[in-house]
């Protein structure tokens, strides 16, 4: 594929675009057009946390419920939920990956790729291979979270960044009041579709 793909996220706040970087990050851009694109497995999830000055983080499966974090789950199940265990995808040079029995997937350390403000990242437990549905964007910048600047043992993995709808949909999710890191007015992701 010789370009990127952009998507659009319809959030009940706003759309935004996203470039993703298909050629540099082809596992961790495959995973996410499968779920989010295939599957649809982001439609009607709410955003589940933000961090001023930090980020803001999506597609815990457990949230859709709005108040994931207030007493609705397991104290081991709150913010933890990932992809589709034991499943599929292809990356677009037609290789297969397989998500294991977790629903996450293999990191995809590429050298030079920073959490700088705007980009999109994989979540994780902080444990190796453990990214899979959950990501965050940036809404600073986050070198300490690459894990090629040896300043932690953080291995946050980049694979897009918004391009359409920063100042007035991403800054605007950003600023909400929020409880316990959540927005206390519940924020939807309504559709995650290709351009």
């Amino acid at each position: 594929m010789a370009t990127n793909d952009i998507v659009v996220f319809e959030t009940t706040e706003g759309s935004f675009q996203v470039e993703l970087f298909t050629e540099k990050m082809p596992i961790t851009v495959a995973n996410f057009v499968d779920l989010a694109i295939d599957r649809k497995f982001y439609d009607g999830l709410y955003i589940h946390r933000i961090v001023p000055e930090f980020c803001i983080q999506f597609g815990c499966p457990f949230a859709l419920d709005p108040h994931v974090y207030h007493g609705t789950l397991e104290h081991d199940d709150v913010g933890k939920g990932s992809g589709p265990a034991d499943t599929s995808f292809k990356t677009f040079d037609g290789k297969e990956h397989q998500r294991d029995e977790d629903g996450n997937i293999e990191d995809e350390l590429i050298k030079g790729i920073s959490n700088e403000k705007g980009t999109l990242s994989m979540a994780n437990s902080g444990e190796p291979d453990t990214g899979g549905s959950q990501f965050f964007i940036n809404v600073t910048s986050n070198k300490h979270l690459d894990w090629f600047n040896g300043s932690s043992e953080s291995y946050h993995p980049v694979f897009g960044k918004v391009i359409k709808g920063y100042d007035d949909v991403v800054e605007k999710i950003e600023k909400v009041e929020i409880n316990a890191e959540q927005p206390v007015t519940p924020i939807k992701v309504i559709s995650i579709r290709m351009v």
